[in-house]
């Protein structure tokens, strides 16, 4: 994990680099009808690049901590709808699974320490 968030890392640094060195002039910075072509605009544009993979960045963490919520989630409503379908599937296995979960609770409970 640590590999791949080194090579992420690298990654947004070398498009930082791109996007400031080469790509300086697709946004014009324009105060009062005239362009701003001073140092300041330069700032400007590192500042925005910037706070662009901040943000990027945030909404992605968000985004994996909603995608993981919602997989649990789903998750159980499939394994909810697996036990009724085997349970109208078949009727004759529910006689057979009750003492099998209370011997699994028994060895649940014996084995804590």
């Amino acid at each position: 994990m640590k590999k791949l968030a080194i090579v992420l890392a690298m990654l947004m640094l070398v498009m930082l680099g791109w996007v400031l060195f080469l790509q300086h002039d697709v946004v014009t910075v324009t105060i009062n009808g005239n362009p701003v072509t001073t140092v300041v605009s330069g700032v400007g544009g590192v500042w925005g690049v910037l706070v662009t993979f901040v943000v990027i960045f945030c909404v992605a963490i968000l985004l994996t901590f909603v995608f993981v919520g919602v997989g649990l989630i789903i998750l159980g409503v499939f394994l909810l709808v697996g036990l009724v379908v085997a349970a109208v599937l078949f009727p004759i296995f529910l006689p057979l699974l009750i003492p099998l979960f209370i011997l699994w609770i028994v060895v649940a409970i014996s084995r804590k320490p």
